[in-house]
């Protein structure tokens, strides 16, 4: 399950671009809290801090504990950063407060295990879903999934439906939403290509009758 991370929340006043501007100078992440029944609160992180959350997170999936001006603290979820296009800083968090009971919608990265049988006959496997979104609560929130391709043959898919779901995740796609394949190698590919085609087949025109000259 993801880890819980706590940080700090201080209350912002200053608006403006200018302000906000300065405050990331100063070292602090614009951000918003909002949702749980609650009006909107405007706050600021320590960018230091939320970069050691961040790089202890094996996903974009992150629970953190909020530690509010007054004493009170609130479980969010992170639910959206903006970047700096150049830098990759994050120039502004929006927490989505969450309680113990609030289902929550995540994309979860998946990662293949396992040696299919039709790769060992020379098959290709293809992986086509590298996120999947799931719903559950803030206690089961994966941070992230694997999928089983062993049994895979030349030929075969991996389905939704047949991924091993952490217990209290379920996923938001249908049971029939391919994950990954195993297809025949490009070379048998041309190769059965090059057998459907017909034999002997003329690479110029005819010849010229008796009488008639062939064109340079």
């Amino acid at each position: 399950m993801s880890k819980t991370h706590s940080l700090k929340a201080e209350d912002r006043k200053r608006t403006g671009t200018g302000m906000l501007k300065l405050m990331r100078r100063e070292g602090f992440i614009p951000s918003v809290v909002y949702g749980g029944g609650s009006e909107n609160r405007n706050v600021k992180v320590g960018s230091k801090a939320f970069r050691e959350v961040i790089s202890q997170s094996a996903s974009a999936n992150i629970l953190v504990t909020l530690e509010l001006d007054g004493g009170g603290s609130q479980l969010a979820f992170v639910k959206d950063l903006q970047h700096d296009p150049i830098s990759g800083n994050v120039l502004h968090a929006d927490f989505l407060a969450v309680g113990d009971d609030t289902e929550i919608t995540a994309q979860i990265p998946v990662t293949l295990t396992g040696e299919a049988l039709g790769v060992k006959a020379g098959g290709q496997l293809e992986q086509l879903l590298y996120n999947i979104e799931i719903k559950c609560l803030p206690k089961d929130l994966p941070e992230s999934l694997t999928a089983d391709v062993t049994d895979l043959d030349v030929g075969s898919a991996l389905h939704i439906g047949e991924v091993q779901w952490p217990e209290g995740a379920v996923p938001t796609l249908n049971d029939d939403v391919v994950v990954a394949l195993v297809a025949k190698a490009r070379v048998e590919q041309i190769e059965e290509e090059g057998e459907d085609g017909e034999e002997g087949s003329p690479l110029v025109g005819p010849a010229p009758t008796e009488g008639e000259e062939a064109n340079d």
